[in-house]
């Protein structure tokens, strides 16, 4: 059944549309706001605060004042806190997917999934900060006493981006709370609804006043720079494009920040002539149309042995025209709409670059008239393997086709790229998925699986793709330092 408007209203009616710092909602200090639009329709949603570079150190010193009480807290009780706000998200799993399919435009079945990915990172953090431990040994020489411990880094800067406005919230907050860090968050000016609205349950979950503050703004440079710049931060992670990462590496370099980058992706899917094609063609819809292809990890280059390629776009095509492109709160929908114009502008422009280098639109290729940012799921086959669009993240509903004889020239196309996220894999032949596993350039890799995404898993990169790790047993790792302290000999005289 079809959302009503006075379900979303009611959804939108929970959401606070102020700054969160300290613990309080409060108005820009200039008295700023911004609109939040429905990129399926173009209207706006809420009306928020928009944060000002004074408002940003009120947060960082929001955040520097909670710290030490914080780090302070027994490793329990911070776990508990995040047990409270998973069962809290889970209870509202319905609001939550469909606050986001408003600001961002997924299917609410997408959405639902989203919630319970992002909710998971909350279940899955609340069972590791108990298990941040260190040791004590006797050195070798048997002269002394080494014991090593793990503490919290301190304030950290947490800056999201728009296309899972609840997951990669969770993803970097849940470690920051485990590990006893204070946060400033600052959350994509086209999908910050979603934040604020978790922010009410993790102060319903128990979490202290200032130990995570909220700062939307659509000055990001102004807001996050000075943060940046100030010696009490001691750590930044990022989620975004590469060119931006790049200049928060540089700015974060003068003070030595701790940085965590989770940046683009160029992802291949590779298709051996071994492969199972319905299995392969299941996993190209999930890694190429989840979040309507918005996604750093969404397959951006389908490399084909030459033997299925032919058959294998074919099923792939019949399976993109099927979808429906309809706002997310409608029934049927399967594809929801970009984030906005010139999201939709750029895709539109890779396609038609590749259309005019040879390609040839085996469906789809065009943005489809009327309200909201939707363009056509699009196959393309027959591209050229200079095009751009097999350079360049698509970030929208489109899967180039180029063809390759070997495993040698697999991996060589594959590789050919300065990204290194995910790549996907679809063989019977095991030890030819472990061969291409060893021999890709990729933090990450699905054999016979388009989606690797997974709490208790390692997420990152190589290469231009980022660095460090969130998820599993190393995404606590990420927010804490090592201590030593040597120890007299117990037993000297």
């Amino acid at each position: 059944m079809a959302v009503t408007a006075d379900q979303e209203k009611a959804v939108l009616d929970k959401v606070p549309t102020g700054l969160f710092i300290g613990g309080q909602w409060r108005d820009s200090s200039s008295g700023a706001t911004f609109d939040v639009e429905d990129p399926a329709t173009g209207r706006t949603l809420l009306t928020l605060a928009d944060a000002t570079p004074e408002d940003g150190m009120a947060a960082l010193d929001a955040a520097v004042a909670a710290q030490a009480g914080w780090a302070r807290t027994a490793p329990r009780e911070r776990g508990e806190i995040l047990r409270r706000a998973f069962d809290l998200v889970t209870a509202r799993a319905d609001e939550f997917a469909l606050l986001m399919t408003l600001e961002m435009g997924k299917p609410l079945a997408e959405a639902r999934g989203e919630v319970t990915y992002g909710a998971e990172f909350l279940r899955w953090f609340s069972e590791e900060a108990v298990r941040a431990s260190g040791r004590y040994s006797m050195a070798p020489d048997g002269r002394s006493r080494l014991l090593v411990s793990k503490k919290p880094v301190g304030p950290c800067l947490l800056i999201t981006p728009w296309n899972f406005p609840l997951a990669m919230a969770t993803r970097k907050i849940s470690p920051a709370i485990a590990a006893g860090c204070t946060m400033v968050l600052k959350p994509a000016n086209l999908t910050p609804l979603t934040s604020s609205l978790f922010a009410t349950v993790l102060q319903e979950a128990g979490l202290p006043d200032g130990v995570l503050n909220i700062v939307n703004t659509t000055t990001a440079g102004d807001v996050t720079g000075p943060l940046i710049e100030d010696p009490r931060l001691r750590k930044l992670s990022f989620t975004g494009s590469t060119p931006v990462g790049r200049s928060l590496l540089a700015a974060a370099s003068k003070n030595v920040l701790r940085t965590s980058m989770e940046l683009g992706g160029n992802a291949p899917f590779l298709v051996f002539e071994d492969a199972d094609l319905d299995a392969a063609v299941n996993g190209a819809m999930l890694a190429k149309l989840r979040n309507m292809g918005e996604a750093c990890t969404a397959a951006n280059r389908f490399i084909v042995h030459e033997s299925v390629a032919d058959r294998f776009a074919g099923a792939l095509a019949a399976r993109m025209g099927a979808v429906t492109p309809a706002r997310g709160t409608e029934d049927g929908s399967t594809l929801g709409p970009l984030i906005d114009r010139k999201s939709r502008d750029k895709v539109h422009e890779l396609v038609s670059s590749a259309v005019g280098d040879g390609a040839t639109a085996v469906t789809g290729g065009s943005p489809i008239t009327g309200d909201g940012y939707f363009y056509e799921a699009t196959v393309l086959t027959n591209v050229s393997r200079s095009s751009r669009i097999l350079k360049e993240e698509i970030f929208g509903p489109v899967a180039p086709i180029v063809t390759f004889s070997t495993e040698d020239e697999a991996v060589e196309l594959a590789n050919d790229t300065e990204y290194g996220l995910v790549a996907y894999v679809f063989t019977k032949d095991l030890n030819r998925g472990l061969r291409i596993g060893e021999r890709l350039d990729t933090g990450m890799m699905g054999l016979n699986a388009g989606v690797v995404s997974n709490a208790a898993a390692p997420f990152g990169g190589v290469k231009q793709s980022g660095l460090g790790r969130e998820g599993g047993a190393e995404g606590i790792e990420e927010y804490l330092y090592t201590q030593y302290v040597g120890i007299a000999d117990p037993y000297a005289s």
